[in-house]
């Protein structure tokens, strides 16, 4: 008996130990409590450092150590490395009352080791890979003293014009919000405060990959159906994944620039969604409201930007100038300040810095990390899991390592640091690590066997004095690699193009090669769909290569190779013209619809132009065939919250071992408002080997089914529904259901 009343005191004691610890919010609120005013809208500024920059830079880094002393900054952005970090946290640690600096960097596809772009990665439709990237992106990251990455980048874009396509996940919602969530999963880990794990930002709030006609930082004009229904699902799933911060963005929503919307931040992010991270403006947007027409000097874009919801001001340099003497002149309320810079101290106690202000600025971690050779090895099998084959006439690839000459052709083939593709983070050694074409398929090929290299020509230039040499190159070669496309920092942002084919005179070199009869192997290089009909129609092979980063190379060859076999899908539609744009799988229908892809008589057609596009949502070959076949439904007559089970038989009829993304639509045929033709509801990444088959199984329940109406109510209506599974979104067996509330 005594022994028990002693361990039940022992538990009474270590409850009123737990109960008499400060929670975050009291601590919090105690710190916020000894703040002036000034130190708290310090908290809501970030500046840049000043080795880089991806804006227009307005700092003066002598004032802003000097401010950084004074308590006057919460945060920078583009200082890494553990020496940097920890120089920067001292000043910071000057200041009266000691808060420690949070280090923000733009860790988009990797960061000492890279990755595809994140269109490439999408295109592999293979979740698990793409949060392992990002588990990697941020211990290397966090080893290098950063705390807070702006990705990811969650927004649908249909429009290949503009350039920030290559940062995002394609035209779709469903597949864009799981691989949003897989990236968040993967960059805070185990949990903010552990040293591997880094803040994600969810961007751009909102809606910026509608910008009108594809060009960056332009306004967007929608409904609020098509805005909640298409656009800020991945970010709601964002805020209750538990992202730790979100990023608006510069776009102006129904004349609303998305700084001071307070719809969507206010109304919905914080409101309805009850999200408690905090809000930092994309780059100078705050003060960039002048421009747009929606305030009229920097003290009104202030106000506007705290009332909208904008917690913290990237490089505007307008809070710190504005807010306190607006607090003090009554026109904006303190506790608008005291919510925002909790919001940030909040964060600030949960990667654990005010325990230990230099906690990830380690070199002997950043040394591990430096070049983790593990980290390459992954990034070698992602990167050939990301390239997409859209054609292998004749079978010509794989090619055989034993083939005695081959020609690599193109202003690709040596390239290096290209192979980073665009938001990378530079290093003086990537010339030296960072894996060439060329240098991949040599290390390839049998040693008996012959590799020529011919540039060709440049990659946006009308330059044609070297056609010569590569012609005579490819009369010398039994099969020619060809590799084109667009620079790597032709997409990205600020890279909105109007024209999206192959740059300078690429085509025309493709078209001389071509003329000497030889097979051609063609690679596409790019951030974003390309128009390449010429090629698409005449050449034997195209793999899209997207940019692959630190293991390019490898990737590549172990593809050309065949010792990895091409599973990739395209995640947006590939148009046919610019004039096409905006193509996209899941559109409505229309009172005059096709019937087929040539019908251009009286219905929504271009007169001159097939009505499909190019290449469709969720395409790619493989070296092998798939056969789906004994597509089956539970039921055909389904009532209230009853679940669908789907299953269909894939078989592997071809010569290798190969992975099959298998694809499940949906379509609602009759509706109180249009819905779409198709909608991606689920999918599946199986491995099956050569003569076998695998049953796969999806389910689909009423939430599946819901939408918004024009009065914003989410939710599901009786009738009749077609059910698709496929290879892509074109080509799908059907099956039509009843399904009655």
């Amino acid at each position: 008996m005594k022994k028990a009343y002693f361990l039940l005191a022992v538990a009474a004691l270590g409850m009123n130990n737990v109960c008499g610890q400060k929670t975050i919010d009291q601590k919090v609120a105690e710190l916020l409590s000894k703040m002036t005013l000034e130190e708290k809208v310090g908290q809501m500024v970030q500046y840049s450092g000043f080795e880089y920059a991806t804006g227009p830079q307005q700092s003066n880094s002598a004032a802003v150590l000097e401010e950084i002393k004074k308590g006057k900054v919460g945060s920078m952005l583009n200082v890494a490395g553990a020496g940097e970090t920890r120089a920067f946290q001292k000043l910071a640690q000057q200041s009266r009352l000691k808060i420690p600096l949070l280090f923000g960097q733009d860790v988009i596809h990797g960061y000492r080791t890279t990755f595809p772009v994140n269109l490439g990665q999408a295109a592999s439709w293979d979740l698990a890979m793409i949060e392992k990237s990002e588990r990697i992106a941020a211990t290397e990251a966090s080893a290098y003293g950063i705390h807070w990455t702006f990705a990811p980048m969650v927004d649908i874009a249909r429009d290949p014009r503009w350039g920030r396509v290559m940062e995002g996940s394609g035209e779709d919602t469903y597949l864009g919000t799981r691989i949003g969530l897989a990236r968040i999963k993967g960059f805070q880990g185990k949990g903010l405060g552990s040293l591997d794990a880094v803040m994600a930002c969810a961007k751009h709030f909102a809606a910026y990959g509608a910008a009108v006609g594809g060009r960056d930082y332009n306004s967007v004009d929608m409904s609020l159906r098509q805005l909640n229904e298409t656009y800020l699902p991945p970010f709601k799933a964002a805020a209750e994944a538990g992202v730790a911060t979100f990023m608006n963005s510069f776009n102006d929503i129904n004349g609303i620039p998305a700084t001071a919307n307070q719809y969507i931040q206010r109304e919905l992010l914080k409101g309805k969604w009850n999200y408690k991270g905090f809000v930092v403006s994309d780059w100078g947007s705050i003060g960039e409201m002048i421009p747009h027409g929606y305030a009229k000097d920097a003290g009104e874009a202030a106000d506007k930007a705290i009332l909208g919801g904008s917690d913290m001001d990237m490089e505007s340099h307008v809070y710190m100038a504005e807010l306190p003497k607006l607090v003090k002149e009554g026109k904006v309320d303190p506790k608008l300040v005291d919510e925002a810079a909790g919001r940030i101290l909040t964060k600030k106690f949960e990667m654990g810095l005010f325990d230990d202000p230099y906690r990830f600025s380690n070199e002997k971690r950043q040394k591990e990390q430096t070049d983790n050779q593990e980290n390459r090895k992954f990034g070698r099998e992602f990167g050939s899991k990301s390239i997409v084959l859209l054609k292998n006439k004749g079978n010509i690839l794989p090619l055989s390592k034993t083939v005695k000459t081959v020609a690599l052709i193109g202003p690709f083939g040596k390239e290096t640091v290209a192979n980073h593709g665009f938001w990378s983070v530079a290093f003086k050694d990537d010339n030296q690590r960072i894996v060439s074409q060329f240098d991949g398929i040599k290390n390839q090929l049998e040693k008996n066997s012959t590799l020529l290299y011919a540039k060709g020509c440049n990659v946006d230039d009308q330059d044609k004095s070297m056609f010569a040499e590569a012609i005579e190159t490819a009369k010398k070669a039994e099969v020619v690699i060809m590799t084109l496309g667009e620079g790597h920092a032709m997409s990205g942002e600020a890279k909105s193009r109007s024209s999206i084919g192959f740059s300078g005179v690429q085509e025309e070199l493709l078209k001389e090669i071509a003329k000497t009869g030889k097979p051609i192997v063609l690679m596409i290089n790019a951030g974003r769909p390309l128009i390449f009909n010429w090629a698409a129609d005449n050449i034997q092979a195209i793999a899209y290569t997207w940019w692959l980063g630190t293991e390019a190379g490898n990737s590549i060859a172990d593809v050309l190779f065949g010792t990895v076999n091409p599973g990739g899908k395209l995640p947006m539609s590939f148009p046919r013209t610019e004039g096409q744009i905006p193509v996209y799988y899941n559109h409505y229908n229309t009172g005059r619809p096709a019937k087929n892809n040539t019908d251009r008589n009286y219905v929504s057609a271009y007169i001159d132009l097939d009505n499909d596009p190019k290449f469709p949502f969720g395409y790619g070959l493989s070296y092998t065939d798939f056969k789906y076949s004994d597509m089956n439904l539970s039921s055909v007559d389904l009532k209230g919250n009853q679940t669908l089970n789907i299953s269909v038989t894939v078989s592997n009829t071809g010569k290798f071992d190969g992975e099959e993304v298998v694809q499940l639509y949906i379509r609602d045929l009759f509706g109180k408002v249009v819905r779409p033709v198709k909608e991606l509801k689920g999918f599946q990444k199986i491995f099956i080997k050569k003569g076998e088959s695998k049953k796969v199984d999806f389910k689909l329940t009423p939430e599946d089914l819901k939408f918004f109406d024009n009065d914003l109510n989410y939710d599901w209506e009786s009738g009749e529904f077609d059910i698709m599974v496929g290879t892509n979104s074109r080509d799908v067996q059907t099956k039509r259901i009843n399904w009655s509330k």
